[in-house]
Order: structure tokens, then sequence, then C-alpha cells
């Protein structure tokens, strides 16, 4: 009789863990909701050839230019300086196996972006460039459990005149700002990260795939991989609290029109879709 009654009891305590794990923030929806129905450029509104490099300063400028919002990634350098990134190396947008992290922005500044005059900007050179033109949705890039990226973007971000939010893959740049700053409206990132598993590991690919991790950073939107939604966190963040989710990357205008209804934001890129605005 004991187990008969035992049972049910630690079922229910794991089901309301579960929900208590992946809730949301429910207090800053108002504020959230100026982000929806705007269209992100991924990396800026960069060239299909990459002509315009991805997170180069004719990208950002070819977006305000266009009107989209921006979606950009932020990571330190060697000293300290934050730069718009997405790489942890080189090699693909500069031909040379180096870690951004491990090079001062000077030595950065050696290299060209895919053989084009453009090289990695300063993120405060992108904040004087957009100037609140359009919103910002800003990826920190947080490989580690240190969270001075967070810290120095803040700074930055102080005295900006325009709208942003942050997103990061890590729940600790978002534990950071929960902190710290409550007035930013905040994202998780996520996607299908068992298959393949990524370099967290399986367990920690898991728990964010699952948003099992929601409890530290308390994200007021999920930015989901569009191809990878078929998971009960997911679905229960958007049906049961009605949680703002981005979908990324759209790279067509029939992938956009598909998921119109399934989102209430579009991060795309490899195209110019017809309309400015997501609705």
């Amino acid at each position: 009789m004991k187990i008969l009654f035992i049972v049910p009891v630690v079922l229910l305590l794991l089901f309301c863990l579960y929900f208590y794990c992946i809730m949301p923030r429910l207090s800053r929806k108002k504020e959230a909701q100026e982000f929806i129905h705007h269209l992100f450029a991924h990396r800026g509104l960069f060239s299909k050839d990459q002509t315009i490099p991805e997170n180069s300063m004719a990208a950002f400028s070819n977006a305000v230019e266009h009107g989209y919002g921006i979606e950009l990634d932020i990571q330190l350098t060697k000293d300290r300086k934050l730069v718009v990134f997405h790489d942890h190396t080189l090699t693909r947008m500069c031909g040379i196996d180096l870690p951004v992290c491990e090079m001062t922005y000077q030595e950065l500044q050696k290299y060209t972006l895919l053989d084009t005059e453009e090289k990695i900007p300063l993120f405060e050179d992108v904040l004087n460039l957009v100037n609140g033109k359009v919103p910002l949705l800003i990826e920190i890039k947080l490989p580690t459990v240190r969270t001075y990226t967070c810290q120095a973007a803040d700074a930055l971000l102080q005295d900006y005149p325009g709208k942003y939010c942050i997103e990061s893959f890590n729940p600790l740049a978002l534990r950071w700002y929960k902190r710290h700053r409550k007035d930013v409206v905040r994202g998780q990132l996520s996607a299908n990260l068992t298959h393949p598993v990524t370099e967290a590991g399986f367990v920690l690919s898991f728990l964010v795939k699952y948003l099992l991790l929601n409890f530290i950073g308390r994200p007021d939107f999920i930015a989901y991989c569009y191809k990878d939604t078929q998971n009960v966190s997911f679905f229960l963040n958007k049906c049961l609290w009605h949680t703002p989710t981005f979908a990324w990357t759209v790279r067509s205008q029939a992938a956009l029109e598909k998921y119109r209804g399934k989102f209430d934001s579009i991060i795309f890129d490899g195209f110019v879709p017809a309309s400015k605005h997501f609705v």
C-alpha cells in the first residue's frame, strides 16, 4: 500500500519540478511584445554570395537601409574588447585557424572577412552605426561560466538610444541579466542540440534542448531552430504561457510563409523578404 501511495506522489513532484524548470518569466510580457512581428536579418543583411559578408559593418548598414531588425553575435577578445563575430575561430570567415578569444582586437584587424575589405567590427562601432534606427537582437557568445561578456555588453548598452534584447544558448548569460539588469528582455536560444551532440556534451545539450534550464535565467522569449520544435517543452512555453517565439534561421520566402503562423518573429538570411514585418 505504501508503494501505491508513494509512486503517484513522486510522479506529481517530478511533474511540478518539470513545469518549474521550463517556465519563462511572466512579468515582462509587455516589454517582450515590442520585439515580436519584426524580421531580423541574421548577422546583418549580408549577401548570399557573401560579397557583403556576415557580421560586417556593410551588412549592418544594409539592414538599416532596408529597415530590418538586426541579429548579431558578440564575443570577447584577448584584451577584453567586444567584437561582433559568430565563430569561435577565424577559419571559415578569415581563412586562418586561430581562436578569437586568444587574439587582441588589433591582431584581428590584420584579417579581412572572406577576401573583402570588411574587417571584424567592434560592438561599440556597430551600436554607433545603428543608433536606434532598427531593433537589435544580440546573441551573447558565452562558452564558459565566466560572464564578463555580459558586463562588458551592458556597459556599452547603458546609454544606447534604441531597442534591443539579448539571447544566448548559455543560461548563465540570462542569469546575469536576471540578477543585474531585470529590465532587459532576454531570450533562450535552443535547437536539437543532441543530434549531433554539441561540444557541451549530451547532458547539458539535452537540458538546453528541452528548456530544462529556464529556471536559471527565466527567459522572456524562446529562439528555436524552426526545424526542431517538435518537443513538449517548446510546445508548453508557446501554448500554455504564450511565450514569444523566434524562428532561426529561415532561408527562403517559402519557408517564411510556411512558418508565419507558428512563430512570433523570424530571423532570416540568404534572401530579402517580401515584407519588412512579420504579421
